[in-house]
C-alpha cells in the first residue's frame, strides 16, 4: 500500500542531516578556535544542494596542519619561548620558568623594582623575570624583540643568563 504522503520520510530525513550537518559545522568552529596542531576541514553540501540520496554520501574530511599559534598570557609567552630557547639550545623547562616568573613578578610583564640595590644604582629590575637592562642587552636571544619588557624577549634572555650562570633556569630557586 502506498504512503498517504511519500514526501515525508525525505523530508524528515532532509532535518535530521540538516542538524548533523550543523552540528559538524559547529564543531569544526569550536575546534578551529581552540589552539590545536591540525584542524579537521568538513566539505559537504547543503540539504538544498543535496541529491535524493544525500544521506548516504559521507561528507569528504581532510586533516591540514596549522601554524603553531600562542595565546597573548602567561602560559602562551612561556610556550613560545620554549619554542625559542629550544632552537637555540638554551635549557628549561616550563615548570622553571613558571616558577620563577610568579616569584619575580607574579606574572605581570610590566612589572618594575624600584626599590632594591640595582634601583639604588639607576638599574632596576625589569619585566617578567625582573632582568636589569645591562643583563637584557649581554644575553638577549637573537629573533625575539629589544623592548625587556616584551614577554618572550625577557623569558629568553633570563632563560640564557641563568643557563650561562647556574646551568639552568630550573637550577634558580631564588633571586639571581
Amino acid at each position: 500500500m502506498p504512503a498517504k504522503f511519500p514526501g515525508i520520510r525525505n523530508t524528515r530525513r532532509t532535518i535530521r542531516n540538516s542538524r548533523v550537518l550543523t552540528r559538524t559545522r559547529k564543531i569544526f568552529i569550536a575546534g578551529a578556535a581552540t589552539l590545536g596542531t591540525a584542524a579537521i576541514v568538513v566539505s559537504a553540501t547543503t540539504p538544498a544542494q543535496a541529491s535524493p540520496n544525500w544521506s548516504a554520501r559521507q561528507p569528504q574530511m581532510q586533516t591540514i596542519a596549522a601554524t603553531q599559534t600562542h595565546r597573548h598570557n602567561l602560559d602562551g609567552w612561556i610556550r613560545q619561548a620554549l619554542a625559542i630557547m629550544k632552537q637555540h639550545h638554551i635549557p628549561g623547562s616550563y615548570h622553571g620558568l613558571y616558577r620563577n616568573i610568579m616569584r619575580e613578578s607574579s606574572g605581570n610583564p610590566m612589572a618594575i623594582n624600584n626599590w632594591d640595590i640595582n634601583a639604588a644604582k639607576g638599574t632596576p629590575s625589569k619585566g617578567l623575570l625582573q632582568v636589569i637592562d645591562p643583563t637584557f642587552r649581554a644575553y638577549h636571544v637573537p629573533g625575539t624583540s629589544w623592548n625587556i619588557y616584551d614577554p618572550v624577549a625577557n623569558i629568553t634572555a633570563a632563560a640564557n643568563y641563568a643557563a650561562h650562570r647556574y646551568g639552568s633556569i630550573d637550577n634558580v630557586h631564588g633571586a639571581y
